[in-house]
């Protein structure tokens, strides 16, 4: 029997995969008190670790970099102790799989409720969001950010380094950063959101900035092979834009290259009308993953292609704990419950049937 694509091992910079098949980080605001895992977390990843590469929800690095309710961070001493203990859990329900911690911070995705203080969010500029988020007490309208002093930046950049710390400290095999869908390292790299006119500001060379500080930050933590960073090149999501997308995400590629990180993620919709996978291929010669609304038969075809080294399943992996399985022996998926994706239990996060 011919093997499928999607089944093949890969090395990801001297780190084997099992398979080509990869979890794609998805929020589940289902952290407990402290903004820390859960037990239903651990138990969650667990039932996913059949996949070649697991790539947790988005952890915010900093009280600061918050934006959703009930959202895991990744800087306190406690919030290890429950990476830690999905860390295990993965590798109790399967020695070979690895996991990566997403680590993010939502710049002006936010609400002066989850700021400390009370203050306003920040962001590379004062751009202000439409659009409304979940808090504590339901939906209400993103508060206007400000935009971070230059002197600041540091110290965002040392949040950074603390998710590291905190995700090398829990066990994780490495780390991606999240500069997709619009957070703040997506905010400074587009021009729709980055209207600074000093280093930061500009130029593609200065929006790249931050992020390029960002990676050079965390790989003294671990090493640029398990550094993966994500993209969202055509997407417009939080209300993002550029005005010269190609020419921004192709440096994007280039400087990732040139800083020897693991992989690049791309958010890349196969049903996508404008597609980026040819020119980040082309610009960056390390592992390359892409995401969005892949099927079984697609994945394959995108490997056998080269149009990607893996594949990132996200809905279709969160209704089917065992999707590796299913698809492997071509069984059929389980419909996912958009009602329950964000907060509440177990019913629509632990409780979707596996084949028997």
């Amino acid at each position: 029997m011919t093997t499928q694509p999607l089944f093949t091992s890969h090395d990801l910079a001297g780190l084997a995969l099992q398979n080509r098949i990869a979890l794609a980080p998805m929020t589940r605001s289902r952290a407990g008190e402290g903004n820390v895992p859960t037990e239903l977390a651990a138990t969650y990843y667990a039932q996913r670790a059949s996949a070649g590469l697991l790539i947790t929800e988005a952890t915010q690095v900093a009280p600061e970099g918050q934006g959703y309710v009930a959202t895991p961070g990744i800087y306190s001493p406690e919030q290890e102790a429950g990476w830690r203990a999905v860390v295990d859990a993965v590798r109790a329900a399967n020695a070979d799989a690895r996991i990566y911690a997403q680590l993010w911070h939502v710049g002006r995705v936010s609400h002066t409720s989850f700021q400390p203080g009370g203050k306003a969010p920040v962001s590379a500029s004062a751009v202000p969001l439409e659009g409304l988020t979940w808090t504590s007490v339901g939906q209400v309208p993103f508060s206007p950010p400000r935009a971070l002093e230059i002197d600041e930046i540091p110290g965002v950049v040392a949040q950074y380094v603390q998710g590291a710390r905190v995700a090398k400290a829990a066990g994780f095999d490495g780390i991606e950063l999240h500069a997709a869908n619009g957070y703040l390292i997506d905010q400074f790299l587009r021009d729709g959101t980055n209207h600074r006119t000093d280093a930061y500001g500009g130029s593609i060379a200065n929006r790249l900035r931050f992020l390029e500080e960002v990676v050079d930050a965390v790989t003294a933590v671990f090493p640029a092979a398990r550094v993966g960073v994500r993209v969202s090149p055509s997407g417009t999501f939080n209300g993002m834009s550029d005005s010269a997308p190609e020419a921004l995400f192709a440096a994007v590629a280039q400087a990732l290259a040139e800083r020897g990180i693991g992989y690049l993620h791309a958010i890349d919709p196969e049903a996508s009308p404008t597609r980026f996978s040819a020119l980040l291929r082309a610009n960056f010669p390390g592992t390359y993953i892409v995401n969005g609304g892949f099927t079984q038969a697609s994945g394959n075809a995108a490997i056998a292609s080269g149009e990607a080294d893996l594949v990132a399943y996200g809905v279709p992996f969160l209704a089917n704990p065992d999707l590796p399985r299913r698809f492997a022996e071509g069984a059929a998926l389980n419909p996912p419950d958009f009602t329950t994706f964000y907060a509440g239990g177990a019913k629509g996060y632990t409780d979707y049937p596996t084949l028997p």
